[in-house]
């Protein structure tokens, strides 16, 4: 069910699964890889505050645009890097990262990633609690 996301210029999206996600996270489909000849995929996801990813990597990279509100995005071993709206991320290949929502903001961001053999993303085990909480809010 898509539902309406008011403020934003794309619709609110599916609930994203909890295999993948921690918290309430949906996801609008933007352009599939089938429409570009199987070389990207492009979506929309809205964290609620508090949501965010698992860790995962990508097998060629990743780019996200912020468009609302305030996060995190931390690869593993560094310190998390805030995000806002107008901020981008470019995300190397295989390196283990997540993002997601500050405790008290939504944040939504456009994701671009590219696809090899068939995958864009290879998805690892959830951010835990304490992992969120030394991010700050």
């Amino acid at each position: 069910m898509t539902t309406e996301n008011s403020g934003s210029i794309f619709p609110l999206g599916n609930m994203g699964p909890s295999e993948w996600f921690s918290g309430e996270v949906h996801i609008q489909g933007l352009v599939a890889p089938d429409q570009m000849e199987n070389l990207y995929n492009v979506g929309q996801v809205t964290f609620s505050p508090g949501a965010r990813t698992h860790w995962h990597t990508h097998p060629i990279g990743q780019v996200l645009l912020v468009t609302e509100g305030k996060g995190w995005y931390q690869e593993r071993g560094k310190p998390a890097q805030v995000l806002s709206r107008g901020t981008t991320v470019v995300i190397p290949k295989d390196v283990e990262h997540w993002h997601g929502a500050s405790a008290a903001h939504k944040m939504v961001h456009i994701a671009i990633s590219n696809v090899q053999n068939g995958s864009t993303v290879n998805w690892l085990t959830p951010v835990t609690d304490r992992e969120y909480a030394e991010v700050g809010q």
